[in-house]
Order: structure tokens, then sequence, then C-alpha cells
């Protein structure tokens, strides 16, 4: 892609050769302007890149730079930041390359065929667009090839016209891909380990790709809130040089938190119906695109506008929080069917970033499967998949319910159309006693609302029974992101609904989740079926009705968010026993995940505090102090068996409990009492240390 080069004879030289050595892909952009530029007739004349900020364009224009001196071609460059917006500032920078004569009816020369002209910044030069359209550009030589770097896109005229329509050629440059990032960070010398964080926190944005990689090498490592103020700064003004005050801020904090923005969202968030100029201004921003729902922001424009007005005004964050949410809330009502899931999808989308939320969701690709109902063709796959995923008798029980209800089956698809994915729900109140009894996850939950306040006549009771992907099976992924979608549907839809239930495999690392969420886990429903063990959620909707509820979620979640309920300082805070011993439950089930560490209550204990020093706490001495407590169950032989439990549960974790029941050899049952004895132990020996100090011992 890059022609050999000389060593460099100067320190500019020397800079141009590394900044060389550091680019990556642009391949195609590269082989179009390489293609026309060869050709003895290139189909177009104009190659228009646009995109945000960052993204590339000033280093895509120097090596198609190097391409045309490759070929021979005399090259006019120019940088409209440079520039007065004017016919003759333009024309005065170019010849100090090309003739150019004062008259406009001259032809442009040049010594050298063929002749490249590049303008940097051209979004700059918007004032003399038409001149540079209808007046320069048809002064060049028919060969000559002209390439635009432009934060926006074309204006209309140059569509409208149906001669320039024909020479024009329009490129949206994206982010970078996953391998073209790896070939980055590996030409910056960054640990291959740190490579797949830094794409997921860039979304493969160059500009943001480049400022996280010199983090790690001045570092030495990712910190656990990258965003950061002085790299959100770099980032905000990369992508909006300048930012108005007042309702355009709002305007981008809005843009920011939903998913998608409408002239309607502005108006509720705004409080006023004359919005119609500031969604024009917003429509109109480099870093904003349009799409069929409304406009959004480039990924990591999002994550930086967000980042920043959480940190400089955490009130007005959780005011214009409450506001989109409201809207979208005000929404799901007045919508049925696709229109109504992708509404629901909209409000599950706001709390992505709330660090009270450790939601079980692929959040990547939020939005891109959307749930269907089963068809009878998909019967023999989807019981198939449940089938490989939890056993014979599971997929016996489902096929029982399939032939009964087939209305509470859906279905999500892969990229190949395939199903990839399966939801089971189940009406028990339209079941018969012996439908019931066939199956003992529905037989537990039935009992257990007959137990607890149980429903009235014409009240309904509801379950969602299966949950499978094919390559998760209830771990993150397209499936398990459709799964409150289509229950909060089922919600919206079923009148007098008294309990509705959740079943899943293995929940325990679920239950902070579905407690914030206010579906309470009722341990004495838990069942096993063929040696799997499953829990339970439930939530009584006479007690939290379906707007309540909705609106119940977002109090909790900026109330449990520290940085926006008045506490962003790590100071100590003080847990009771049962709390911390949540903490240390779901850090030891988050033991693999610093991300997740990070967010939990242990960082703001006392514990934390004292053993991190001078230091500010970080997920790693969690990790540190849980590896500790665990190394701790080997000091005794007679705690051999505990320890093994917990290793093979937490530390080199297998897929599942049974898998690890399995592997120790044990029945399940005994597994699972050396587990809980074992966790005993280690929240035990923590809490000592929490309230007497690092000294404590606890036998």
């Amino acid at each position: 892609m890059i022609s050999e080069q000389r060593p460099a004879s100067t320190l500019g030289a020397m800079l141009e050769a590394r900044r060389r050595a550091r680019f990556v892909g642009r391949a195609a952009e590269i082989e179009l302007f390489r293609s026309a530029l060869q050709a003895v007739e290139s189909s177009f004349s104009v190659l228009f890149l646009h995109g945000p900020g960052g993204i590339g364009k000033t280093s895509l224009l120097d090596v198609l730079h190097e391409c045309a001196d490759a070929e021979g071609a005399t090259v006019v460059r120019l940088d409209g930041r440079l520039l007065v917006p004017s016919p003759q500032a333009v024309l005065e920078a170019m010849r100090d390359t090309v003739e150019v004569a004062a008259s406009s009816d001259v032809p442009i020369r040049s010594p050298a065929r063929p002749l490249v002209l590049l303008i940097d910044a051209y979004e700059r030069l918007a004032p003399v667009d038409d001149w540079i359209r209808t007046a320069l550009l048809p002064r060049l030589p028919a060969t000559a090839l002209a390439v635009f770097a432009s934060r926006a896109a074309p204006a209309p005229a140059w569509r409208s016209d149906p001669a320039w329509r024909e020479l024009l050629r329009v490129v949206s440059l994206r982010n970078l891909g996953p391998d073209e990032c790896r070939r980055y960070l590996d030409a910056c010398a960054i640990e291959v380990a740190l490579h797949d964080r830094l794409f997921a926190l860039t979304h493969g944005h160059p500009l943001g790709l480049s400022l996280f990689a010199d983090v790690v090498v001045r570092g030495g490592r990712v910190p656990e809130d990258p965003l950061t103020p002085d790299l959100v700064g770099a980032l905000l003004r990369s992508f909006a040089e300048v930012v108005p005050a007042g309702l355009h801020r709002t305007v981008l904090a809005a843009c920011a938190i939903a998913r998608v923005t409408t002239e309607a969202l502005l108006r509720d968030t705004l409080g006023t119906d004359d919005v119609d100029e500031l969604f024009a201004w917003l429509r109109g921003l480099s870093f904003v695109e349009s799409g069929p729902d409304g406009v959004f922001p480039h990924d990591l424009a999002r994550d930086a506008f967000e980042a920043d007005l959480r940190w400089r005004d955490p009130p007005e964050y959780a005011r214009i929080f409450r506001l989109v949410a409201d809207h979208v809330h005000g929404r799901l009502r007045s919508l049925n069917g696709r229109e109504q899931l992708r509404a629901i999808s909209d409000l599950k989308f706001l709390f992505r970033n709330l660090s009270s939320i450790l939601a079980p969701v692929d959040w990547d690709v939020w939005g891109h499967h959307a749930p269907d109902p089963a068809a009878a063709s998909d019967r023999e796959h989807a019981l198939e998949l449940i089938g490989s995923a939890e056993g014979d008798a599971a997929a016996t029980i489902a096929a029982h319910w399939w032939d009964r209800q087939p209305d509470g089956f859906f279905v999500v698809r892969g990229d190949d159309g395939a199903v990839r994915g399966v939801i089971g729900m189940i009406d028990l109140t339209a079941a018969s006693a012996q439908d019931r009894a066939a199956d003992p996850g529905a037989q537990a939950v039935w009992e257990h609302a007959h137990e607890h306040d149980p429903p009235r006549p014409g009240e309904v009771v509801t379950q969602t029974r299966f949950v499978v992907d094919r390559d998760t099976y209830q771990g993150p992924s397209p499936t398990m992101n459709a799964v409150p979608l289509v229950t909060l549907q089922r919600q919206l839809a079923t009148p007098n609904l008294a309990w509705d239930y959740v079943t899943l495999h293995e929940p325990d690392h679920l239950d902070a989740y579905f407690a914030l969420a206010d579906l309470h886990r009722v341990p004495d429903v838990d069942i096993e079926v063929e040696g799997r063990h499953y829990g339970v959620y439930a939530h009584d909707f006479r007690a939290v009705p379906i707007d309540d509820l909705v609106r119940l979620w977002t109090e909790r979640s900026l109330a449990q968010d520290p940085t926006l309920s008045g506490d962003p300082s790590p100071t100590v805070q003080v847990l009771s026993q049962s709390e911390f011993t949540d903490a240390v439950r779901q850090a030891l089930r988050d033991l693999h995940r610093p991300d997740l560490l990070a967010r939990n209550p242990l960082m703001r204990t006392r514990l934390l505090r004292e053993h991190a020093g001078d230091g500010e706490p970080d997920a790693s001495l969690v990790e540190e102090l849980l590896r500790t407590a665990v190394g701790r169950l080997g000091e005794h032989p007679r705690d051999d068996k505990l320890l093994r439990a917990v290793e093979c549960t937490y530390v080199e974790p297998v897929p599942t409990q049974e898998a690890a029941a399995t592997r120790l050899g044990l029945p399940f049952s005994t597994y699972r009492r050396h587990l809980t004895k074992g966790v005993e132990r280690i929240v035990a020996w923590l809490w000592d240390q929490e309230v007497y100090g690092p000294s404590a011992t606890h036998d």
C-alpha cells in the first residue's frame, strides 16, 4: 500500500515515515483512487470522502498523495482550514503548483499529467462550493482527478446536476474493522491481550484508537474508566469543534442518551414545540447519521458526549435521562407489533451505561436481531436447540407446551436466516392441571403463586420457561437480548396479569440484575430436570403494575449509579453484612470480568481502601483479595473439598455447575453443599477484615 521509503533525512520526514508505518485499512478507497489514476478514461472525476472528525480523512489523503506522486502526477494539495473561503484565496494557493490564469475562461494547466487536486477540510470551503463545482473544476484538464475530504456529505447540487452525478463518486468513511485495529495496535506494540478491549472501547474509530493506544503505551494498561475527562475532551474537540451552550447542549445530550432522536423526542425533552431548527442543526452535524427511525450519533461520539455530561453535570444528566425515558415509555402504549418491540428496545438501550445495570446483554448487537413469532416450520429446529442445551427431558417438556401454546414461542434468527435462539413463554392460567403437572417447572411456580397471594378469578399467571441460544446458551447473545423485549410486550398485552415468572439455568449471577428490575428470586421454587438446576424469579404485578414498574427501573438505576447519586468518589461506604455477602458472591461470579468487578460495591468498602494504601482501589485489587481468600481454603486439609469446588466454579470455571460436579466426581447435591460452605468461609474471612482490619483472622 505504501511505496518503499529511503532513510529519513529530516525530522519531518522521520515523522511522516512513522505515521505511514502505523497507517492501516482503507484498502478499497486507495484501490479506487489508484484505478482511476491509472485508467485511460476514468468513470469519475471527483472522489468525495466524508466522515466525522477523527475518522482518518487527512491520513487517507496523505496516502493518496503518495500514490499520486508514485504515478508521476502533479499534485495540488489544499487545506480548507488554512484558506479564506473565497475564489481568490483558492486560486492563489493553487498557483504554487500549477499555472492559473486570472481569467476564468482559461484552462488550468500543469507541467505533468495527470493532475490531482486534493482538498482537505472541504467543509470549511462550503461558501465557495458552488463556485468550485461550476467554475473551478470545469477549468481542470479532462484527465484531472479531484479528491475532497469533508466532514459533511456533498451538497444536493452535486447530485441534482445529471452531468456531475455521473462524474462524482461519494464514499462515506467508516470505522476500522477488528483485523485492521489489531494491525494498528501491533504496530504500536500493544500487547495482544488488550486488542479486543481497545476495539470495544473505541468501536474502531481511528482517533479514539490512537488516543487509547497512547494511554496504554504511557501507563501500561487500559484504565478501568477509560473515558477520562482528558480523553473525552480530545474526542469532543474532534467531533464538534464548537458546541453551542444552552438548548444545543441539551439536544446533544438527549441524542447521546437515546438510541434514535426524533423531533417528537426533542419536543418532550425540551418542553417546547419549536424544535425544527434545533433538529435541523442536529441532523447536519458530521457525526450524526440518519436512519429510518430518526437520527443517531457515531458510536464513539455518543460515548464521549454522554460521558462528558455525566462528569460535568450529573444532576442534569439524570434530568435529561428521565425526560428521554418518559418519552420512550409514553410510546409503548400507543404502539403494537414490531413498532412496539422497537420502542421497548429503545427503552432498554437507555440503561446500557448505568453502572448499576450488570445486564446479561450483548450491547454490540443490540437491536440487530428482532424476535419473531415461531412458525410451525421452526418447531423441529427449536426443539433440537433446547434438547442439545438442556437434555431430552427438557425438549420433551418444550414439545408438550409447543403443541398446546405455540403462540408462546419466539425465535431469533442469525445473519444466515437460520434459527439461532428460542424463547418459550406459557400462560399457566390457560393450561390444564394435567399440562402443568407434566412440567415440574410449571407446577412449581403455579404452586408458589397460589401459596403467596393467590391469583383471583380472571387474573393471569405467566412464565418464561425456555431460553436457549445456540452459541452462548443463556449468556449475553441476541437471544438473551430478545428476552426483555418479548416479555415486556407480553406484560403490556396481558390484562389482569397477577404473577410473571422467569426460569433460568444456574441464575445466581443474575440476582442483582433481576432484583433491580423488581423480579425477586424465589429459591423455594428452584427445580431440577434431568440433573440440571434451574432458578426462578417472580414479580407480582398487582403490587407494582407495569407502568409503575417501568418508572421504577429508571429511578432505581439512577439512584444506584454512584456517579449520579451524589457519590461519584470512591470514598468508604458502609455495607450491611448481608450487602457485603451479596457483593462478595457477585464478585466471585465476575472474577474474570474486570469491567464488572470495577462496579462491585466492594470497591467502596473499608477493606479495599485499606488494601489500596495510598493508591486508588481498582478491579485488580478486588480480584487479588478474592484469590487470596480462596487460597486460604487450602490451609486446612479438611477444607480441600471446599477449595476444589470453589476453584472449579469461579477460579478456573467450567461451563455449568453440573459439569463442575462431574469434573470433581461428586453428586450434584454434594458439590453444591461444598460450594456453599466454601463461599461462606470466604465471605466470613473477608467480613472479619472489613470489620476488624486486614490483620483479622477467621478460623
